[in-house]
């Protein structure tokens, strides 16, 4: 008996040992395997039990359709939400492919989330509450039914990446319709396709009103070739001679080099994103001509930024005569078009007529004209005066805490007190600040203030002895700036006092010696003076509200009894006796520490401004 009952407890123990050898190699080998696993994903241990959710909401309400009626455009608002008790991974997209009149996408907004890729993003949980994001999704629906996008959800654990169904896409970023679609589409609009090489917006006031880079601009024609857009601003930005008296070759001129100097000075160094939004190559029709209503190809010429040429200008106002067409802005501004064998080019003047009959070496208004490439994007606007196109890529909403600095000609601030509270961006001269000028020549109670700009032939010291020097920096500053803005203003900014004469010499003259840019005018330091020939927002804008002459900076001979000025019809730059009564225009420069609080930059909604 003892013998058996030993054998039986050897046996026991011997099963007992084996067992636990073999739980115990069991466990190393897991530990290894869990040990070798971890290191290659990390947290690919954790055990999850149960189904992960999600939580998807359309507008606030617990959905996962997109409804838009006929003709609809509509903007989401989607918060995708984890409502489960661990950090887990979601993505979202639409079901099946979108029909071809509808266009949709992601806006791209503060504070709003940009839609996760393929593989999905981790959304955390804090206590018991799960992380959320907000997205914007903009719908376009330009058929003539109801459309309804269906969504999608993936989730799964926060260390797998997710993967999209066969039939889903992902959003990309909303674009917004193209704007030749849009101005050919509107039925407002007079298309006149007679001509196979553009397509002329005709009318007294089409819905063709574009706002990018700061100013204003109206769509002239499209390309048929490629779908880009020609534009030409609504208001002369400045105003200069064309070329030298003799000499009316748009190539080589003082023209052709303001519209597309790449300097602090020129206007296309002051575009926003050029080459991201214009044609760099387009090509300008430049020849001759004795007939506006026709015009050969003898002289094309490739440039970023050109001007109309005298058929544009007729072709647009076709059906309702130049006078009343809408590119009539009531100013002189010049075409590119050459009178044949007479010396002379052709003008838009007041009336909307057009006549070549003045000598290149004249100063008007300079509309410039640009070439939109064809995959520039609308994403607001109607087309109208009071709601412009406004352009992908060009219409930044919260601004606040930006600076000034980084911003554009022509856009609209607020500064100052009453009615003279408005201004616009010129340029960034200085490098680092901005500079600006009062939107309008300055009002008292609703009437133009005029001054003698000159006293005891002392203009260009702006002492207190020359009435524009004493008054700018003087009664101006203490009466017309609010004390809020002060500080703002930089004090020792240089004034450039060149001589630039009425025979067609460069505009450069009036801040360089040569044309070269190797040595500055003379100048004077103040803290407020006045734009000077040539410059960024020194033409007529708005002829009805802004009727009248204001000076410049530039003089037009050595002995400073002629002084160049703006005058109402922009015959801009036309010279006047410096000892009357002119507007007055100041600018100053801004501060490098000035930033944005609020606005959107355009004259309904300026820039509010503070120092940072």
């Amino acid at each position: 008996m003892k013998r058996l009952l030993l054998n039986t407890k050897v046996s026991n123990i011997y099963i007992i040992s084996v067992i636990l050898i073999t739980i115990l190699l069991l466990a190393s080998y897991f530990s290894y395997a869990m040990f070798t696993v971890s290191k290659e994903k990390n947290n690919a241990i954790s055990i999850v039990t149960g189904t992960l959710n999600y939580d998807l909401k359309v507008d606030g309400v617990s959905t996962d359709e997109l409804v838009v009626g006929p003709n609809e455009e509509k903007t989401f608002t989607i918060t995708l939400s984890n409502p489960n008790e661990r950090m887990a991974r979601f993505n979202f997209y639409y079901v099946g492919a979108l029909p071809e009149d509808v266009t949709a996408g992601y806006l791209v907004d503060k504070d709003i989330n940009i839609p996760p890729l393929a593989e999905g993003l981790n959304l955390e949980i804090s206590g018991s509450v799960g992380a959320s994001n907000v997205y914007k999704i903009r719908v376009t629906n330009n058929s003539n039914s109801n459309v309804t996008i269906t969504l999608g959800v993936e989730v799964g654990l926060d260390y797998n990446d997710l993967s999209l169904p066969s039939n889903g896409h992902l959003f990309d970023e909303y674009k917004g319709k193209l704007l030749a679609e849009l101005l050919l589409a509107d039925n407002s609009n007079n298309i006149n396709t007679t001509d196979k090489e553009q397509t002329f917006i005709t009318g007294e006031d089409p819905n063709n009103y574009i706002w990018y880079s700061g100013k204003l601009w109206r769509a002239v024609s499209i390309d048929p070739s490629d779908n880009s857009v020609k534009l030409v601003t609504q208001w002369n930005i400045s105003s200069i001679s064309y070329n030298e008296s003799s000499n009316t070759s748009f190539v080589g001129s003082n023209m052709e080099a303001w519209l597309n100097d790449t300097s602090v000075d020129g206007f296309l160094n002051n575009l926003r994103d050029p080459e991201k939004f214009i044609k760099m190559d387009s090509v300008w029709n430049a020849s001759e001509t004795t007939d506006p209503t026709k015009l050969d190809k003898t002289v094309m010429v490739t440039d970023p930024v050109g001007l109309l040429n005298i058929y544009e200008y007729t072709m647009s106002s076709s059906g309702v005569g130049v006078s009343n067409g809408y590119l009539n802005n009531n100013t002189i501004w010049w075409t590119m078009t050459p009178y044949t064998d007479n010396n002379t080019i052709y003008e838009v003047f007041p009336d909307g007529t057009c006549n070549p009959t003045y000598l290149p070496g004249s100063s008007f208004g300079i509309r410039p004209c640009i070439n939109l490439k064809s995959d520039v994007g609308v994403v607001e606007g109607n087309g109208t005066i009071d709601d412009p196109y406004r352009l992908y890529g060009d219409n930044d909403k919260d601004l606040s805490g930006t600076l000034l600095s980084t911003r554009y000609s022509g856009e609209y601030i607020r500064l100052g007190t009453g009615e003279n509270n408005l201004y616009r961006i010129v340029s960034h001269e200085n490098g680092t600040g901005t500079k600006i000028t009062s939107a309008e020549p300055l009002k008292s109670n609703g009437e133009f203030i005029t001054l003698d700009y000159k006293k005891d032939n002392i203009f260009e010291s702006f002492s207190p002895n020359s009435n524009i020097g004493s008054f700018l920096n003087n009664t101006y500053l203490n009466t017309y700036i609010d004390s809020t803005y002060l500080n703002m203003i930089e004090e020792n900014t240089n004034w450039y006092l060149g001589v630039v004469d009425g025979n067609g010499t460069s505009y450069k003259l009036a801040k360089y010696v040569d044309v070269n840019l190797s040595t500055t005018v003379s100048y004077t330091t103040a803290t407020i003076g006045l734009l000077r020939y040539g410059e960024l927002m020194a033409g007529q804008f708005n002829v009805i509200s802004n009727n009248i002459i204001y000076g410049t900076l530039t003089m037009i001979n050595n002995n400073n009894e002629y002084l160049r000025v703006v005058s109402e019809d922009s015959k801009a730059y036309d010279y006047y006796p410096i000892t009357y009564v002119f507007g007055i225009k100041p600018s100053f420069n801004l501060k490098s520490n000035v930033i944005i609080t609020s606005g959107t930059g355009t004259k309904d909604n300026p820039f509010e401004i503070a120092l940072d």
